[in-house]
């Protein structure tokens, strides 16, 4: 991957004269570089990680395990596809493992969760099967971790 690729995922927030300077190139370069990724869809969006203890919200996740019966002539990506395409569905990834898809969802409340699963999720053919797993508590997001420690020094070891 491109460094100013890389340099933007850590941290979309730089300015295209702190960028050039990291890269050995101009602002003018940056910023033809990026319109052309933004053109070309390479970059999709940018989003800003929000410390949710922070905020006054109380939306709920979940990550869902999904198995699939694929279908024939579109295998897994037509149903990844629709699931997909929900304003709850956040997040969606083909897997390996003991089941096919994982589906990040958010609600307003746990109960808004369930019903996605249970009516809208679920009753879609090819759906065998879901397992749903709701998020506590999140400590690291997207690489930034939520919480630093008072204490930054080493890692205890113990025996």
């Amino acid at each position: 991957m491109e460094q100013l690729l890389k340099l933007l995922r850590e941290n979309a927030s730089l300015k295209h004269s702190e960028l050039a300077a990291m890269l050995n190139l101009t602002e003018e370069e940056v910023g033809a570089r990026i319109k052309a990724y933004e053109e070309n869809k390479t970059i999709l969006a940018y989003q800003a990680v929000l410390n949710e203890e922070k905020l006054d919200v109380s939306d709920v996740r979940a990550v869902i395990e999904v198995r699939l019966t694929p279908e024939r002539g579109g295998g897994f990506d037509r149903l990844a596809e629709r699931i997909a395409k929900y304003s709850e569905v956040k997040s969606c990834y083909l897997m390996s493992g003991g089941y096919d898809l994982l589906v990040v969802v958010e609600g307003d409340n746990l109960q808004n969760v369930a019903r996605f699963v249970a009516e809208k999720l679920a009753t879609i053919q090819g759906v065998v099967s879901t397992s749903t797993h709701f998020l506590l508590k999140a400590y690291k997001e997207q690489g930034v971790l939520m919480h630093s420690e008072k204490n930054e020094g080493r890692l205890a070891v113990s025996p």
